[in-house]
């Protein structure tokens, strides 16, 4: 069984800068995508990046130039720069691992405060 812990969360200002880490516990296939959602509260968790094996990443419109999803070679971790944070960026932050129908694995979530 994989485990994921994220950690890098915290209170920021309007404007700074977070570097979320997704460490991964267990056996992982280098072949699997990996994701940042985020989730305020009473509201859908939803998909603000995602990249895949090869390198391949993608963002939602509202992060485009602000956030850089990455992956180490070792396959351990993931990370989500964020640049530039807004309120609107105030969430709790999900760490996603996915492969197929093989497994789907989801971090424990954390804090994003961006106080205007």
């Amino acid at each position: 069984q994989v485990k994921l812990v994220e950690s890098g969360g915290g209170l920021v200002q309007a404007g700074g800068s977070l570097r979320l880490s997704c460490a991964a516990s267990g056996s992982t296939f280098r072949a699997d995508v990996a994701a940042w959602y985020r989730q305020v509260q009473g509201g859908q968790r939803d998909l603000v990046a995602v990249i895949t094996s090869g390198g391949t990443t993608n963002y939602v419109d509202s992060v485009k130039g602000r956030f850089t999803i990455s992956r180490d070679n070792a396959n351990t971790m993931v990370y989500l720069q964020m640049n530039n944070l807004k309120p609107e960026d105030t969430a709790v932050y999900y760490c996603n691992r996915r492969l197929g129908t093989i497994y789907n694995y989801w971090g424990q979530g954390t804090q994003v405060t961006v106080s205007s």
